[in-house]
């Protein structure tokens, strides 16, 4: 995620390291630089302008601290700025409304408009408990309104059925009384949407705006787009008020245009980041860990969120004991890359942990996913017995392993020489306290 200004960013700052001191001259180069950076990620012109201005006003004014260098001083404020472009601190979306809470989705086509509608509702469902109600009205596209009735039934949320020779608003007009009748607390709709803005579209979306009178009216963006994702966002902000946005591919954006221009341009919060595909990679918006992130600082705090999702706490318990007594065994190896799995890809989880930016991106590779293949074969090509107890692989049962993973014995020998070193680390760690620290940080203990 936002690879390219990332890397641009850090040759910037590396230029910096060899000034003892920070003046206007070396502050005025790097600043060049910066702004060529941002131009080129895609950043609305307005934008870097006043990014560049603001950093250079902090850079030269009362706020430097003598105990920093030249490339800390940088790293600071641009760090500070990339957090306000992006709106300063996370928005959440408010929900304190009479029920049902009324949420118009709107937004061009193409731009996962109505994947979104589903996975805002998932996110309702499971963390604020909310019992949501989805609505198509985009008549023009019979094809949306089966696919919205498809990922309701994916996210276990109802759907109300609507048909193309239906009217938008006696559509929207039904789901409210419906929700009403039913006990809904919130009603997402998913609107028409066109490959530009129009005319016809923007009265239509007008015409439901006044009709259902919605609480928020959240604009999707492809992320991908760049600084015309900010652009379209003024257009439909222009006519319909947007409050909030939602950034989709976000995870594959290797530039951040949209993300730096469209909280500037719009004054709407970015309220939620798609970061794949899946209906759970959803997440709420946050400007600081992003604007970490961006310069190669991690984000711990969204890993640790991933992981209190992913782990049992009395799993982690039992964990903890056995690494302490040393019983960790290759089914509990087995155990913990399923739960990786779970939290997504390793790449991504690595590119969260300070200063492994350059290791996450080399762990997706074609040759690690082989590897990890590689050795869930040989984990399941085992007896439970030799799952539990390693020390009774003898050379014929490795030979056996390895026949029926696919591999070969030096592979199988690989695989316990690691799973031994990985044993040996942790029984180490948690006999030091650093591993039950680790742990605890990552909300795998109590």
């Amino acid at each position: 995620m936002f690879d390219t200004l990332s890397d641009r960013l850090e040759g910037i700052f590396k230029k910096l390291r060899g000034h003892g001191r920070i003046t206007e001259s070396n502050i005025d180069e790097a600043l060049r630089e910066v702004r060529l950076a941002l131009l080129e990620a895609d950043v609305n012109i307005k934008v870097v302008r006043d990014f560049v201005e603001h950093v250079k006003r902090k850079a030269l004014g009362q706020e430097v601290l003598r105990s920093l260098t030249p490339e800390q001083h940088l790293i600071k404020f641009v760090a500070d700025e990339l957090r306000e472009v992006m709106g300063g601190t996370a928005r959440e979306i408010d929900l304190k409304v009479k029920p049902p809470v009324k949420i118009m989705m709107v937004g061009l086509q193409g731009s996962g408009k109505t994947t979104s509608v589903a996975k805002l509702a998932r996110w309702l469902k499971e963390n604020r408990k909310r019992h949501p109600l989805l609505v198509s009205t985009d008549v023009r596209r019979p094809a949306a309104m089966e696919q919205l009735r498809i990922l309701g039934g994916q996210v276990g949320v109802p759907v109300l059925d609507s048909h193309e020779n239906e009217d938008p608003i006696e559509i929207a007009t039904r789901a409210l009384a419906r929700s009403e009748a039913a006990g809904y607390d919130a009603i997402l709709i998913d609107t028409a949407g066109r490959l530009q803005i129009d005319e016809e579209l923007m009265e239509e979306l007008e015409r439901l705006k006044a009709a259902v009178r919605p609480h928020h009216v959240v604009f999707v963006a492809d992320a991908m787009t760049g600084q015309e994702a900010a652009n379209v966002a003024a257009g439909f902000h222009q006519r319909l008020g947007i409050s909030g946005v939602v950034l989709t591919k976000l995870d594959s954006d290797a530039r951040g245009g949209a993300a730096l221009s469209v909280r500037a341009v719009t004054g709407a919060p970015i309220l939620f980041a798609g970061m794949g595909e899946k209906l759970d990679a959803f997440e709420p918006f946050h400007p600081d860990r992003l604007a970490s992130r961006i310069l190669g600082m991690g984000d711990v705090l969204t890993l640790i969120e991933k992981a209190q999702a992913s782990y049992d706490e009395k799993k982690a318990k039992e964990l903890e004991r056995k690494f302490k007594k040393n019983e960790f065994t290759i089914t509990d190896f087995a155990d913990q890359l399923k739960t990786l799995r779970k939290m997504g890809s390793l790449g991504d989880l690595l590119g969260m942990i300070p200063g492994l930016k350059k290791v996450a991106g080399q762990v997706d590779s074609e040759e690690a996913r082989r590897e990890l293949k590689r050795i869930q074969a040989i984990i399941d090509s085992m007896t439970p017995q030799e799952r539990e107890n390693h020390l009774v692989l003898n050379g014929r049962r490795r030979a056996r392993i390895a026949t029926g993973s696919g591999t070969s014995v030096q592979d199988v020998n690989r695989f316990v020489k690691q799973f031994e070193q990985t044993r040996k680390m942790m029984k180490k760690l948690t006999r030091m306290g650093a591993g039950k620290a680790m742990m605890r940080g990552l909300g795998f203990g109590s």
